[in-house]
């Protein structure tokens, strides 16, 4: 004969939606979100930028574009280089055209602008798409790590903790020598 309790004691909980805990569940190991450390960007002129070479370190990833109206925020980024790069700071410029065309041209055209009317000497990747279903790896992650917080336009600002994971996101209308931007970068290297 069957023993009612026994069976409600075993069928019960999952009858009201409980979770049961089987031993071997139990101490099933807990699967670790990936970090920004797992991606890589294909860089500007060649070779590529992977960001497990600076894991542990801040690292400050920003789409660009030549033709926006916040282009001259690569001299704002050059100054964060210039000052934080000593103490791990990686900033890296990811050339997009997602945003009103503002990016058509190619490697030189990107170099003419970011090098030679700005004097960047961060790195820089090859073009990518920020957006969408054809989005960069890297920003399909930021969009599940930071839901509504994606870029809108050109020049919005993920920083990445020591932890790799997001620690902050800036519009495009936050410059990056903004006390904010600046406060939060200070954090992150401490």
């Amino acid at each position: 004969m069957i023993d009612r309790r026994h069976v409600l004691t075993l069928v019960g909980p999952a009858l009201l939606g409980l979770a049961v805990a089987t031993p071997a569940l139990a101490q099933a190991p807990a699967m670790s979100r990936p970090t920004a450390f797992a991606f890589s960007f294909a860089g500007l002129d060649d070779g590529r930028l992977r960001l497990a070479e600076h894991a542990g370190k801040p690292i400050l990833i920003v789409n660009t574009a030549s033709l926006c109206g916040y282009t001259p925020q690569f001299a704002g980024l050059q100054q964060l280089w210039t000052r934080y790069r000593d103490r791990g700071l990686l900033i890296v410029g990811v050339p997009s055209n997602d945003f009103g065309g503002q990016e058509p041209g190619g490697a030189a055209e990107i170099n003419k602008t970011a090098h030679g009317e700005y004097g960047v000497t961060f790195p820089l990747t090859a073009k990518a798409d920020v957006k969408g279903p054809s989005a960069h790896p890297f920003y399909k992650w930021a969009a599940l790590e930071r839901p509504g917080e994606g870029p809108r336009w050109n020049f919005h600002k993920y920083l990445i903790g020591h932890d790799g994971h997001i620690a902050a996101s800036f519009s495009s209308q936050i410059e990056p020598t903004d006390p904010r931007v600046i406060a939060a970068i200070e954090k992150e290297l401490q």
